[in-house]
């Protein structure tokens, strides 16, 4: 047990604190009430609340009130296109003083060399950052990644104390029918918290995923999904991602009832996204503004958060809890102008108080392709096609069925029924696989998009007008370790780096959101509509999200979870 002495001496008033925060009001997690009240700091800590302590330096808040760090439950660091420590520097200035984060990008592309790596450059930062270990790299056998985690390699990242539960499980058909090698992840982290993902898992497959020892879910998109999964003893995780929006379906079925159980999480957020619109603290903003109770929707944010991952003495102003804090002036819409952690001020007024500071990237993964060996034709195999119909601001999309247009024997994109032709090439072996199929819902009316940031298995996707456009648009994203291009014929119009695995920069966050803002700018001159057909893109290839989506293994039929054919 650590020795706390010091801290109850400053409890008990005999000794002066560290910090006063004094003239006050607390937003009490627990009693739900707004108390005003001084709050004592003392190595960290939170010493005491109430009148009458003494302390070395005082800061008055002049009726600003106090309240616990938000907690992020479920984010993907690597999808900021930043390393852990610039991803703080956007975030710890808007309250963010925890996130629970699933490296599993990294992970498929450099394994668990990755994952030490997320954990060296977060420690370089002002922000806790809990790391689950992944449990599905990779996250199914139809995509080729670039590393496998298996439940040894899990129990020694367990060992070293790099990871603290089980992240996401998203090839919930192995826990639901308890395969052998799932199973085995499973025990590898029993008795710490176990996340979930299961789109649309409903009855007794719901059942006997709960059953596996899966404890919530970020994936719900209605109410209904939500109040079945919370009824069988899940946490839900609202998500409100760049490209996944189901904060504003999910409000109308929270209440006072069941409000405990429900955490907030971005999931996936572009940095343009985290700088201008910000992190957890504008879900709670929006929440509130929906008509959630302000207390309520603050607590879904923190103490929730907390509760449900087992964090030990966050969440909550309390004493002998961490002094993990937020200032702000208006409960109605929170917007923190201090931000405290561990006792230490790390942010004035949205900005950071310290000096942002990052761990060396080693090599990881590997970026190749054997481009003598690549061909984006696609033979003519019959008149009909099935076509990824993408949503606006869902990941889930159609299965459509829609003749080709075929022209020389080949099958073609068609500019005029929005049919875009969609390719993703293999980046981490050198095999030479090449998925190749086609999509609507991405407006481009000439030109290319490309990227090597395409969940979960980061292989090399392009979206396209013309086979010009996409060559050039995936070479420009393939050079340099991967990155983001946009093209039109043989130029290359805008294009983002990203040599660390192909997923992050090396430069300041503030660098790669003006780089991202053109890249998205150029996107939509070619004529997509989208709000952001990069991160749109990236998901495009994710093979466990209903409910048709292309790897470098072809076209999977998600629901059936297995790979079709392009033509009927």
């Amino acid at each position: 047990m650590e020795d706390i002495s010091n801290l109850l001496a400053v409890a008990r008033g005999d000794v002066p604190a560290d910090i006063l925060l004094s003239g006050g009001r607390v937003v009490n997690m627990f009693s739900g009430e707004i108390e005003a009240m001084d709050v004592a700091l003392a190595g960290g800590r939170i010493a005491g609340l109430g009148p009458g302590y003494q302390a070395r330096e005082r800061i008055d808040l002049k009726g600003s009130l106090v309240a616990p760090g938000f907690i992020d439950a479920h984010v993907h660091i690597e999808s900021s296109l930043c390393t852990p420590a610039q991803f703080a520097a956007a975030v710890v200035p808007r309250g963010v003083t925890c996130v629970v984060t699933d490296p599993h990008e990294i992970g498929n592309v450099a394994g668990a060399d990755g994952v030490r790596f997320m954990a060296r450059s977060a420690a370089a930062s002002p922000l806790d950052v809990v790391i689950m270990a992944s449990s599905c790299v990779p996250a199914t056998d139809m995509a080729t990644s670039g590393c496998a985690m298996d439940a040894g390699v899990l129990s020694a990242l367990r060992g070293e104390g790099v990871v603290y539960g089980l992240a996401e499980v998203m090839n919930y058909p192995a826990a639901i029918r308890g395969e052998a090698n799932m199973l085995a992840k499973l025990r590898a982290l029993e008795g710490r918290p176990i996340d979930g993902h299961a789109p649309a898992v409903t009855g007794k497959q719901l059942n006997a995923y709960v059953t596996a020892g899966v404890e919530s879910d970020h994936e719900c998109i209605t109410p209904d999904e939500a109040r079945e999964k919370l009824s069988r003893g899940m946490y839900i995780l609202v998500r409100e991602a760049t490209n996944a929006r189901n904060l504003e379906a999910l409000l109308p079925m929270i209440n006072p009832r069941n409000s405990r159980r429900i955490c907030f999480c971005t999931d996936d957020r572009t940095p343009s996204d985290l700088l201008s619109i910000g992190s957890i603290d504008q879900m709670v903003r929006t929440a509130i503004a929906a008509g959630i109770d302000p207390v309520d929707a603050i607590r879904m944010a923190t103490l929730n958060t907390a509760e449900r991952f087992r964090l030990p003495r966050v969440g909550a102003v309390a004493p002998g809890y961490r002094a993990n804090l937020i200032v702000f002036d208006d409960l109605s819409r929170p917007q923190p102008r201090l931000v405290i952690r561990d006792g230490r001020l790390v942010a004035r007024d949205g900005s950071p108080t310290w000096t942002v500071a990052d761990t060396a990237a080693p090599p990881l993964g590997r970026c190749e392709v054997p481009w003598d060996r690549i061909s984006l034709d696609i033979p003519a195999k019959g008149e009909r096609i099935r076509v990824i119909g993408s949503k606006r601001d869902q990941l889930v999309t159609d299965h459509r069925i829609l003749p080709a247009k075929i022209a020389g024997g080949l099958a073609m994109a068609d500019v005029e029924r929005d049919l875009l032709k969609m390719i993703v090439i293999e980046r981490h072996k050198m095999t030479g696989n090449v998925g190749k199929g086609f999509i609507q819902g991405f407006g481009l009316h000439r030109g290319a998009i490309a990227g090597t940031v395409a969940h979960d298995h980061h292989n090399l996707v392009v979206i396209g007008a013309d086979d010009a456009s996409m060559l050039t648009a995936a070479r420009a994203a393939a050079g340099g370790g991967g990155g983001l291009a946009v093209a039109v014929g043989e130029r290359v119009v805008e294009n983002l780096p990203l040599p660390i695995g192909g997923l992050m920069s090396d430069q300041p966050i503030a660098n790669v959101a003006a780089a991202y803002d053109r890249l998205v700018a150029a996107a939509r001159q070619l004529g997509s509509s989208l709000p952001d057909p990069f991160m749109a893109m990236s998901f495009m290839a994710l093979e466990v999200i209903p409910s048709l989506k292309l790897t470098d293994l072809g076209l999977v039929d998600v629901e059936k979870f297995q790979i079709v054919d392009l033509f009927l």
